[in-house]
């Protein structure tokens, strides 16, 4: 009989039946041989406190957090992250020994270690980044970018005043422009990010004029299903390279894994298989 600690961690939303977490996380369990278990729950606004309270009593480590919570968590935890108060968003919790709650978000590094890892050749600093929408998980991409040293973000939304907030909340490096004016800015983008639903299996298209796209442009996309969309695909036509949405998925979950699991774990292609299938 062995007294080994099962290690617990899991992932928090409304509905989670749709999150691919437990399959990463599951994957990198077995990968290394580690006793341990990452579990989804559905749990509503009205419990979350509750469940949060109650899971480091149950010997769960973290959780990783997604729709609806991401933005209310932060009211709930005891130390939050530069970055997470930056974005007003939490990813990834940690029940730290001294029983503090530590909320972070790991979106940003996600989306930046993805293009660092497909697109060894990307240079942040080389010109403006053309972003699209303004909702939490542009709020991620935009500081991320910023820490990259992007010289200027370009920055529009359907709805403007969702920009706008962006830009007063970021600062000077944020230009806003009118959605219908945005493929204007093209000609001037190295970097073109889709950080919409726009172009996901089940939603709308995502209706850009790309004609002004130049092959020095890398065109990435967060959405991952379909893992080409519609942008990539275009873009590809004319020459970019391409960044799908899978990898950010994938890198922004090995911090929380490190810190729950006690193990850096890798991202490749095994793991990419592995998720899709």
């Amino acid at each position: 009989m062995t007294n080994e600690t099962v290690l617990l961690a899991g992932v928090i939303g409304q509905p989670i039946v749709q999150s691919k977490s437990p399959i990463l996380h599951g994957h990198w369990l077995k990968r290394y041989g580690i006793n341990g278990h990452y579990i989804p729950m559905d749990v509503s606004s009205v419990n979350l406190p509750h469940v949060l309270n109650n899971l480091p009593k149950m010997g769960f480590r973290g959780v990783n957090i997604t729709l609806p919570h991401k933005e209310s968590v932060l009211d709930i935890a005891d130390v939050i992250s530069d970055r997470a108060a930056l974005i007003g968003a939490a990813n990834t919790l940690t029940f730290q020994s001294d029983g503090k709650l530590h909320a972070d978000n790991t979106d940003g590094i996600g989306f930046i270690s993805n293009l660092k890892q497909e697109a060894p050749g990307w240079d942040p600093k080389a010109g403006p980044a053309l972003v699209l929408g303004a909702g939490g998980a542009s709020r991620a991409i935009v500081a991320a970018l910023l820490h990259e040293k992007v010289p200027e973000i370009i920055l529009t939304n359907r709805t403007r005043a969702r920009a706008d907030a962006l830009k007063a909340h970021f600062g000077g490096k944020i230009k806003v422009v009118d959605w219908t004016q945005a493929a204007n800015h093209l000609d001037e983008a190295t970097t073109l990010v889709n950080t919409t639903a726009l172009g996901m299996t089940g939603k709308e298209d995502l209706k850009f004029n790309l004609d002004g796209l130049t092959p020095k442009t890398l065109v990435s996309d967060i959405v991952y299903s379909p893992l080409i969309t519609p942008l990539l695909a275009s873009a590809q036509e004319r020459g970019c390279f391409t960044v799908d949405g899978l990898g950010m998925l994938l890198h922004q979950a090995v911090p929380g894994f490190e810190r729950w699991f006690g193990r850096a774990p890798e991202v490749d292609a095994e793991l990419r298989r592995a998720v899709l299938a």
